[in-house]
Formats: C-alpha cells, structure tokens, sequence
C-alpha cells in the first residue's frame, strides 16, 4: 500500500513529502495508524548523513504511537482499536542470548525502525514519520496512558526508554543519590524517572536560567557544573549518575562526585570522542563507567507501564510535518522544551 510519509533523498537536502509503500500484514504483523511521532535528535544525524551508512530515500522516525488497524491471522495479543506504539526495534533474530533475555537492543541482527535492512521496498526500513506502519507483533507495544495523552507518550519510546533502562540496571531507588546531567530531551526524563523512583535527584546544568526549571521537572537539588564550588560540595556521594549529554566534556568532573563503587553511565552520543578520563578517579574508588542503549521489548513495555502509573510523559512541542526542517534547525540551537512531536496527520494536507 501507498502511504504519505516525510522524508529525504539526500544528506544534504531538506525533508519533504513523499510515497512510500508499506507491506500487506503477515500472519504475525501489526498494521498501526500513526497518529504522532517524536522527533529525536538521532533522526537530524541519520538523515544527514552525519552517521555513516544513511540508506536514501530516508523516513525517520522511531518514537511512534497511534492505533491497531489490522492484524495478521495469528496475532492474538493486540485487536483493531487498540492503542500502540514502536519504538527504535521493529526486528532482531529471535534466537540468540540477547534475544532470549529481552534484550533485543543488542542483538547482532537487531533492525532499526528506519534505515536498517529489510526485504521489504525500498530494501531498507522506513520509519514514522509516515502514516502507517506494520511491524511483527513481538516489537509492538502497549499504551495505557489516556488518549488524551498520547502525542506526549510519543518520546517514551526513545527518549524514556534510554534513560529508563540504566536507572533499572543500577536499580536507583529510594535512599540513593542521582545524579542527572544535562536537562534536554534525555536528561527532563531522567530527572522524572529518577524521581518517581523514589531517588534523591541532583540535575546538573551549565545554565543558571534552568535552576527553576529542574526543579519543576523533579529535581530536589540542581547543581551549575561550571560553579567549582557547588560542584565540590558534593564529592564522593553519589551512587549513580546518568549522563545525558551528546557533546564532548570533562566526565572527571562527574566521576570523582561518584561514592565508592558508583557509577556513571553515558547515553548521549557525542560526534566526536569525550577527552579520556583519569584512569585513578576510577581506581582510587572502584568507580566504574559505562554506556547503555535504549533497552529491550519486555524492559521498554514496563517502562511504559511504569510511566503510566505515575502519570509521567514528555514535555512535547507539537508541530505540523512541514515543520520538521525548522524543527531541526531549532532542535541545534537547543531551543524546544523539551521534544518535538509531529501530528502525523498533518502529512495529507
């Protein structure tokens, strides 16, 4: 099927209105109604090409929400109607170690919700900033927020989920002391996360201006990381800080306000390498750094459960498609609080 979509046929070229054809459900596939999709900052560097390996023509998109309109004849968890999304996986290959434990975000063959391959035309994946889409049952997720809330559910599923799934693994918890680096569209998630989890939250910004708005995210301190004195005052007391950043920075200045075995965790993608950190501010404490990736099926759906009973979802801009290429523009310049959604039923004007 023929379906509206917005995206580039170039690296260099803007996002427009395109065709893009879809496949007929299979017996295990879920045709979904788009009705919104966040806009991720991964979305400007893929489409861009300043990722290698960009497949043209180019949909992103991987913050997908809206509702069942078929399902194939041996789908038996999900009926028309229901209320869905698709985050950043839409295939993996089922059988291996990772795939077995939930873990689909780091299988070898994971397939990403746009430019990954598929047999499908154009011969790669195409993602939601289209009408439709139709993933297998198994990467499809559960919405239990209100309607009403749904285009801020949308971020979920990127944003959400990355910072979600370190806060899990570390299990940060009541009587633990957060820390939460950078409040944009990752770190406002964290910062509610953190909190909703019964954490002691501390947001770390360069900006004085943000104090307050921290604050109301639910930040119970925030800290101006360019002042060495407040950053001082709270040495060696952290369990657990994520780091939200996507642009290269001194991570020592965050490592040694880590306790004993804490740990920082990086989940911004900078475009160039972080200076290397001071092997002894890990030693002399048995502080560990580490990465994560979004996170598996099974972890992404309880975490929209989770943000479903504590009433949590993204603070969201919407915009019109034909909207998306000053979006991204204002997205560089940090100007949106704190992501972008698209109203995809924008994209048949």
């Amino acid at each position: 099927m023929s379906i509206h979509a917005y995206g580039a046929h170039a690296g260099d070229q803007p996002l427009e209105p395109m065709n893009i054809t879809r496949r007929t459900p299979g017996a295990h596939d879920v045709q979904i109604d788009i009705a919104y999709c966040g806009v991720c900052h991964s979305d400007i560097h893929q489409v861009r090409a300043e990722w290698a390996g960009t497949l043209f023509p180019c949909v992103p998109g991987h913050e997908i929400v809206g509702r069942v309109a078929a399902v194939g004849a041996h789908v038996s968890d999900y009926q028309v109607g229901d209320l869905v999304g698709v985050g950043c996986i839409v295939d993996s290959c089922k059988h291996c170690a990772d795939c077995a434990e939930g873990l689909e975000n780091y299988c070898d063959e994971m397939i990403g919700t746009y430019n990954f391959p598929t047999p499908d035309a154009p011969g790669h994946t195409l993602g939601g900033y289209s009408e439709q889409i139709v993933v297998h049952e198994r990467y499809v997720l559960r919405i239990r927020h209100p309607e009403a809330q749904l285009a801020a559910v949308a971020p979920l599923l990127c944003a959400g989920i990355t910072t979600y799934s370190p806060l899990r693994h570390w299990q940060v918890g009541p009587g633990h002391k957060v820390g939460v680096v950078g409040i944009g569209g990752l770190g406002h998630m964290g910062i509610k996360l953190a909190h909703a989890m019964g954490a002691h939250v501390v947001a770390f910004t360069t900006s004085e201006s943000k104090r307050e708005a921290a604050k109301a995210l639910g930040a119970d301190e925030v800290v101006v990381s360019r002042n060495a004195e407040e950053m001082a005052a709270h040495a060696n007391s952290f369990e657990f800080i994520l780091n939200t950043v996507a642009a290269p920075h001194d991570l020592d200045a965050f490592l040694t306000l880590l306790k004993r075995d804490g740990n920082l965790t990086l989940v911004g993608a900078p475009s160039s390498p972080h200076p290397s950190p001071e092997v002894f501010n890990l030693i002399m404490k048995r502080r560990s750094l580490s990465g994560s990736m979004i996170g598996g099926i099974p972890e992404t759906q309880e975490m929209l459960d989770f943000c479903a009973e504590h009433g949590i979802v993204a603070d969201i801009e919407m915009i019109r498609a034909d909207q998306v290429n000053d979006a991204y523009e204002r997205m560089l310049k940090g100007d949106v609080k704190y992501r972008f959604v698209m109203d995809i039923a924008t994209l048949a004007d």
